[in-house]
């Protein structure tokens, strides 16, 4: 047995400990061979395994299979190899406890000083699409066991689960005679953790998914740190970006082709205009402006969409995010750039667009690569004191088949299209909300007061103001449908809306009072549909 090292009392800082020996098999191969032959360098033996081990010899590194360390053949199509004492009370010992000495020099168990180990590829290999029974092998348990293993006995082992992580170790290494410092071993051991947490998560998640309907006892959620912003909603508070193992596209993945830094309250408006617009099959984009859209169309020409979405709000439009669901075209980023725009996201973005748009090179633009599938559910989560809120996601779905007409006056084919639209885009618009469209675009948006007859008030205002600055002689919601996000509790919001020019409504429906607001509406001679859908979104 190699000597071992007794430099402190059971549980005290050993400080920097030297390492002699080291065990490597990784998934991730990225950086192995340069790294490995540091460790050579520094005079490190080095036991492997399987693909690792074979890697390292081709690279002319000395390399100990695990098999001929423990005596022990891998077994089981490699499922067992380093589940084994050799293995694991090398990284488990105490060095400086007498007893766990002793069982060392009693089993042949010499130490090992480092795990350098990344576990199978089970994420990737669910974001293939393969069939459970490949998922499953893709499921690492040896890996694990040495990492939790090696990050528990941080006090003499080092373990590194990330290639990022190889050339602080080298320095380290370079700097204490081929020892690392404790507080790098113990910040490591914390990284470790949290990589089989997150590890673990992806596997419980994968199989809670496994049964849609039901949700786990317990949930877990992770993360990868993708970048420390500037702040959070405010300048006093702290706050970073987390990618999760959920492979829809969207912001958290997207790349940032230029622009500035993206601030927390960027990434927060970008990923509500751009869930918005994935709501439609057809070309649209959304405006918006603190999670609230001022501006949503839809047309065949994309540079229409955007001249109406612009049209319902243009005050508010300025600064505000752009989304798109189809490639931004030069026409397109002309049109864009003549404005002040914080965001602009699409799925991709068209050569000769780029030339434009370098020319406002503070603007933030990013791809995403391709469009969320459309009615993909998902689980939301709301972090509240002491746990979690988890839904699935609002991917209810109203077709022309589900209205049910409850006026004596039935909305004609166009009012249909319009309404539908409506409340689409209802459905992302904060509670109470309310949106006035016409022709496949958004003419008011009331967002998110306590009132619903304030949000019908307040878009009918706003339609007014955009009217003005547009140099019309009436608001665009005149002839316009109304849809809301839930029911009218009152005929208050209903009248609301028919004086502000509406022809049509579409709403849920289930109020004790339906019977008050469809007279209302007969009154008025509206046509009005319930969906049998709420979408509250707070």
């Amino acid at each position: 047995m190699g000597k071992t090292q007794m430099t402190a009392k059971p549980g005290t800082n050993p400080g920097i400990v030297k390492i002699k020996r080291a065990v490597i098999s990784v998934s991730d191969k990225a950086g192995i061979d340069d790294f490995a032959r540091k460790l050579h360098g520094f005079g490190v033996e080095i036991l492997s395994t399987g693909g690792t081990a074979e890697r390292l010899k081709k690279a002319g590194i000395p390399v100990k299979d695990v098999s001929d360390h423990t005596g022990f053949p891998e077994i089981m199509d490699g499922r067992v190899k380093t589940l084994h004492p050799k293995i694991h009370g090398g990284l488990l010992a105490r060095r400086d406890d007498a007893a766990h000495v002793k069982a060392m020099a009693d089993n042949d168990i010499t130490d090992i000083d480092m795990l350098v180990v990344n576990l199978y590829p089970f994420v990737e290999t669910v974001r293939s699409g393969a069939d459970y029974e490949t998922c499953i092998e893709n499921i690492d348990i040896g890996g694990p066991a040495m990492i939790r293993a090696a990050a528990k006995n941080h006090d003499f082992v080092t373990i590194l689960t990330d290639p990022q992580d190889y050339e602080r170790v080298l320095s380290d290494m370079q700097n204490n005679n081929g020892g690392v410092a404790y507080e790098t071993r113990k910040q490591l051991a914390a990284n470790a953790y949290a990589m089989t947490a997150a590890y673990d998560s992806a596997i419980s998640n994968w199989f809670a998914g496994q049964d849609e309907s039901a949700f786990p006892r317990r949930f877990s959620v992770a993360g990868t740190l993708k970048e420390t912003l500037r702040y959070g909603e405010n300048p006093h508070q702290s706050a970073a970006l987390y990618v999760s193992d959920e492979t829809r596209p969207g912001t958290a993945a997207a790349q940032q082709i230029q622009g500035k830094e993206l601030s927390y309250n960027n990434i927060n408006d970008t990923d509500a205009a751009f869930e918005l617009v994935a709501e439609f099959a057809t070309p649209a984009i959304a405006i918006i402006k603190h999670a609230n859209p001022c501006g949503v169309a839809s047309h065949d020409n994309i540079l229409t969409a955007y001249e109406r979405a612009l049209a319902c709000d243009p005050v508010s439009a300025f600064g505000g995010i752009i989304a798109l669901n189809r490639p931004l075209t030069r026409v397109l980023a002309e049109a864009i750039t003549k404005r002040f725009v914080e965001v602009i996201i699409a799925p991709s973005i068209e050569t000769d667009a780029l030339e434009i748009l370098k020319k406002k090179d503070k603007i933030r633009v990013l791809t995403t690569g391709a469009m969320p599938p459309q009615g993909q559910k998902r689980r939301l989560i709301t972090r509240v004191a002491g746990g979690l809120l988890v839904q699935d996601s609002d991917i209810g779905h109203i077709t022309a088949a589900d209205l049910k007409t409850v006026t004596k006056r039935k909305p004609t084919d166009s009012e249909i299209r319009d309404m539908l639209f409506a409340f689409s885009v209802a459905k992302h618009v904060k509670s109470n909300a309310i949106v006035y469209a016409k022709d496949s675009a958004t003419v008011g948006i009331g967002a998110g007061q306590m009132s619903r007859v304030d949000s019908a008030r307040i878009a009918a205002w706003k339609a007014a103001e955009a009217a003005k600055e547009a140099g019309l002689p009436e608001p665009l919601t005149k002839g316009s449908v109304v849809a809301s996000d839930a029911f009218f509790p009152f005929a208050d919001g209903l009248i609301s809306a028919a004086e502000a020019g509406v022809s049509a409504v579409i709403q849920p429906g289930g109020s004790i009072r339906d019977e008050e607001v469809i007279a209302a509406a007969d009154e008025r001679g509206l046509a009005m549909v319930f969906t049998g859908m709420r979408h509250f979104r707070h």
